[in-house]
């Protein structure tokens, strides 16, 4: 699998709004397309109009099943862009 970061900009109103997406991103990865997409981590974005984004890092088969992943979700996907390396300093805290 590849590695993504996926973008979404200002997509939610809230925390809850945000949990209820992660629960419904969460079972279609699962249920839907284990071989396909697996979440790895999301950073939450403050963004400057008060909502919520996130930045996102997903393994996927492709750009496109990561894209699908997002349509079957109902989560914003503004942008993919794939990872060509990684680069560790500190662990996350």
């Amino acid at each position: 699998m590849n590695t993504y970061v996926i973008l979404r900009r200002s997509a939610w109103a809230d925390a809850p709004e945000l949990g209820a997406a992660a629960k419904e991103s969460t079972r279609v990865g699962d249920e839907e397309m284990p071989d396909d997409v697996r979440w790895i981590r999301s950073y939450v974005l403050a963004e400057p109009d008060g909502r919520l984004g996130t930045a996102c890092i997903y393994q996927g088969t492709s750009e496109k099943a990561v894209r699908e992943h997002a349509t079957r979700s109902g989560l914003a996907c503004d942008e993919v862009i794939a990872v060509a390396d990684t680069v560790v300093v500190r662990d996350d805290p």
